[in-house]
């Protein structure tokens, strides 16, 4: 007996040793090593087009023989008002108290005094419901926080930066196949009113040979769909950024209430920091703050730290919230926005549609049903509380980001193991 148990086991440690599929989204996916998520591999598809980009992580610019992003520009630059200065972070002391600019660094400003401009998305306008959503993605090591949500059958709306797809291209695929919703979140992550209109235009834009946008190109060239959604790097943004990105078709998503996570200096933000602003806001859904009209908060899958405070606060948001926040959806959701993408062969459920269950319509991967608390609470402790990231100059991940997110508990390939062993041990 002991032997066929050792030899079964023999058999899954090389099962997992063998090398991944690291050509497709599905092989990708199933990786449990965070550091073999983490290491640099080749997707032709993206890779094979690179020199159509701006360089990886550098601030973009219209490429000197680009005859059609120079055309978009010359077509819209003439509705970009002129007369809205370039800023400076942090904000210049002569900058006027009147804030004329709705500059949202300076005021938290969302409500455009320039007229033709929509105002600012902060909340979701569904009561008692949360607009669930995180920043700064694709993290290579996501596949843990990815199946944590998979399991629980949630959905959100991810923020993505067009230089991280580009390392991680079948990550950004992973959203889209396992139903979350895809935003824009520029190429290189900048303070986006420190830059020209033509740069900031740059780095919302960028086509090869389709009529498409840096960040948006990149996600439609790597996942397939072109954004309608953007979320302005720290929220810095005023009407003439606005400007631009409404003449690109992107509305403007922001937040009105902060986790904190992705601020931590050791000094002033702790992780302690963090988890007082997660329970500071978990007490004002209490207090019945969002019984007319939701929330976001602003959350991030930057590094292991903060998808594991997402992990941890998830059951609070869910038991906790279920008198006072009774829905968690992607933000399109809240907004009945049931067509993300400038392609029309996906949709998002309405918001009716999401909770009485249909969580996703056309499109998409369907999820797991199992929504357990217990399943949650456990991969919550599986999830490490230290960070590894090797960060680059602006402080996001670098291509060679080692985020040792320790995995979620394999229950699949451990329920199969443990039914091989008892039939095992009754047949001798």
């Amino acid at each position: 007996m002991t032997f066929w148990v050792v030899s079964i086991l023999h058999l899954r440690v090389n099962a997992q040793s063998t090398t991944a599929d690291r050509t497709s989204e599905v092989g990708e996916a199933a990786i449990t090593d965070p550091n073999e998520e983490c290491s640099p591999y080749s997707y032709p598809p993206v890779n094979n087009q690179l020199s159509s980009f701006p360089p990886i992580w550098e601030a973009a610019s219209i490429l000197p023989n680009d005859s059609t992003a120079q055309g978009k520009w010359n077509s819209i630059s003439g509705s970009i008002p002129s007369n809205i200065s370039v800023k400076t972070q942090p904000p210049a002391s002569n900058y006027s108290s009147n804030d004329p600019d709705c500059w949202w660094t300076y005021s938290l400003c969302t409500e455009p005094k320039l007229s033709g401009l929509s105002a600012d998305i902060t909340a979701a306008p569904e009561p008692s419901t949360l607009g669930f959503g995180f920043d700064d993605g694709p993290n290579c090591s996501h596949n843990a926080f990815y199946d944590f949500l998979q399991s629980q059958n949630q959905k959100a709306t991810v923020y993505y930066i067009g230089s991280n797809v580009a390392d991680w291209p079948l990550e950004a695929q992973r959203a889209l196949a396992d139903g979350h919703e895809i935003c824009a979140h520029t190429w290189s992550h900048p303070y986006m009113t420190t830059f020209t209109s033509e740069a900031a235009f740059a780095e919302l834009w960028y086509s090869t040979e389709v009529d498409s946008f840096v960040a948006m190109q990149m996600i439609k060239l790597a996942v397939g769909v072109t954004p309608t959604c953007w979320r302005p790097p720290y929220g810095d943004v005023d009407d003439r950024i606005r400007s631009i990105a409404h003449a690109l078709g992107l509305q403007t998503i922001m937040w009105e209430y902060d986790s904190l996570d992705s601020d931590i200096n050791g000094n002033s933000i702790t992780d302690q920091t963090v988890d007082t602003s997660y329970n500071n806001f978990i007490q004002t859904a209490n207090n019945g703050t969002f019984n007319h009209t939701g929330a976001i908060i602003l959350m991030h899958e930057l590094n292991n730290f903060t998808m594991s405070e997402a992990v941890k606060f998830y059951p609070q948001f869910k038991s906790s919230f279920q008198e006072w926040l009774k829905h968690i959806v992607p933000v399109g959701v809240s907004l009945n926005k049931t067509q993300p993408y400038v392609e029309a062969n996906y949709s998002l459920p309405t918001f009716e549609q999401y909770i009485s269950g249909t969580v996703t319509v056309n499109g998409t991967r369907v999820s797991p049903n199992s929504t357990s608390s217990s399943g949650s609470s456990t991969s919550s402790d599986s999830l490490s509380s230290t960070s590894s990231a090797t960060v680059s100059g602006n402080g996001l991940p670098t291509a060679s980001s080692s985020n040792a997110a320790d995995r979620l508990t394999d229950t699949g390939h451990h329920s199969i193991l443990l039914s091989i062993l008892f039939l095992i041990f009754y047949l001798l």
